[in-house]
C-alpha cells in the first residue's frame, strides 16, 4: 500500500475574506529563527509547498524573509506552483510604526521575498517597540509607548496606502485586543481582513474571537499546538501543555494522530486558520492531512470547548513602557486601554 506523502492543495479548506479573496485554512509559520537556521526554514517553505501547502507566514523580524524568497523564487521558476497560487503573508514590525517607515518596510520584506505584491500584510504588534534580537524576559525598550489611537491609526493609514498602491491585496492586525479593534473599526478606510491572535485548546479566546467573527474578520491562530519551542522569555511556571490534555491525548489517540495534529484539526475545524512551524515533513504532512480526513464528532469538539485554561503563552513581557507592570496591562483585561 502506498503512503501519502502530498495533499491536493485544491482538497485543503480555505476561507473567504472580507475582501472577497480565498485564504488557505492552514499555514506554515515561519517562527522559528531563535532556534533553527534560516536557510532550514527555507528548506521547510520548499518542502511545505511540495506536500501540498499554499500559505506561508512570514515576518521581517524573524530575519529569513531572504531565504524564504530564494526558496519561493526556486520554486515558482520550476513552474510547480504559480505566483497566484500562493498566499503569502508578511508583518510589519513595531519599530517600523512611524510614517514614513511603513511603505519602504513593506517595499524591503517584498524585495527580500522576491515577490511583486503580499496576499496579506499585518501590523505585527499595536505597539511601537524595539527589542534586541534574543533578548530576555526583563528587556525593557527605552522608547517603548502604551497603545495610542491617533498614533496607530497614522500607521494603519500607510497601511491602506500599500493596498491603494497594489503592494499588498490585504491588511489586518495581530495580536489586537476588542477594545483597541473597536477604535480601529471605528476609524479605518480600510478594515482589517484579518486578526492573527494566539489560539490553542488551552487559550481559546472565546470572548475576542467571537467579536473579531462578528466584525467580518477572519481570526488567524499562531501557537496552535501551545508552542513548545517558544522563546525561555515567553516560558512561565504556570504555563500549560496542550499536547498532554488527557482530553486532547484521548481523542487524537481515537483518530489514531499525534495529539499536535489533533491541536491543528480542531483549530481548522472551529473555524481560525492555524499556522504550526514545523520543519519536520512528516509533521507537516500530518497537520495538512488532518483537514481533508474525517471530522471530529460534535461531542468532540464540545469536549475540547471545555479544557480552556486561558492560558496565554506569548505574554509580550518585552512590550512593558513603564516600571511595576505585569504582562496583563498589554491585553485590555478589564475592557479598557491600558496607559
Amino acid at each position: 500500500m502506498s503512503t501519502v506523502t502530498q495533499i491536493d492543495p485544491l482538497t485543503v479548506p480555505y476561507r473567504t475574506l472580507n475582501t472577497g479573496a480565498k485564504m488557505p485554512a492552514i499555514g506554515l509559520g515561519t517562527f522559528g529563527s531563535d532556534h533553527v537556521s534560516n536557510d532550514s526554514v527555507a528548506q521547510a517553505v520548499k518542502q511545505a509547498i511540495d506536500i501540498g501547502y499554499r500559505h506561508i507566514d512570514c515576518a521581517s523580524v524573524y530575519g529569513n524573509e531572504a531565504e524564504i524568497g530564494d526558496a519561493l523564487a526556486e520554486v515558482i521558476a520550476s513552474g510547480k506552483v504559480s505566483r497566484e497560487e500562493l498566499w503569502i503573508t508578511s508583518k510589519l514590525w513595531n519599530d517600523k510604526h512611524a510614517e514614513e517607515d511603513v511603505i519602504p518596510s513593506c517595499q524591503k520584506t517584498l524585495s527580500d521575498l522576491k515577490l511583486d505584491y503580499l496576499d496579506l500584510y499585518l501590523v505585527h504588534w499595536p505597539f511601537p517597540n524595539f527589542h534586541a534580537k534574543g533578548c530576555d524576559v526583563s528587556s525593557r525598550s527605552a522608547e517603548a509607548k502604551p497603545y495610542i489611537h491617533a498614533n496607530f491609526m497614522k500607521t494603519w493609514r500607510q497601511m491602506e496606502k500599500l493596498v491603494e498602491m497594489g503592494l499588498v491585496k490585504a491588511i489586518g492586525t495581530s495580536n489586537m485586543t476588542e477594545p483597541k479593534l473597536k477604535l480601529l473599526l471605528a476609524d479605518a478606510a480600510i478594515k482589517p481582513a484579518i486578526n492573527e491572535m494566539e489560539l490553542h485548546p488551552h487559550f481559546q479566546q472565546q470572548k475576542l474571537y467571537d467579536f473579531v467573527v462578528s466584525q467580518g474578520i477572519q481570526p488567524v491562530g499562531f501557537c496552535p499546538i501551545g508552542s513548545p519551542a517558544r522563546p525561555e522569555r515567553d516560558k512561565t511556571a504556570d504555563d500549560t501543555v496542550d499536547t498532554e490534555d488527557p482530553v486532547i491525548v484521548e481523542i487524537a489517540k481515537k483518530h489514531g494522530i499525534h495529539p499536535a495534529t489533533l491541536c491543528v484539526k480542531w483549530a481548522e475545524q472551529r473555524g481560525q486558520i492555524p499556522i504550526p512551524f514545523s520543519t519536520n515533513p512528516r509533521n507537516m504532512l500530518a497537520n495538512i492531512q488532518s483537514l481533508v480526513t474525517p471530522k471530529l464528532s460534535d461531542e468532540e469538539m464540545e469536549a475540547l470547548s471545555k479544557i480552556d485554561k486561558n492560558c496565554r503563552l506569548i505574554k509580550g513581557q518585552v512590550f512593558l513602557w513603564k516600571e511595576d507592570q505585569t504582562w496583563e496591562d498589554l491585553w485590555d483585561l478589564d475592557g479598557t486601554i491600558a496607559q
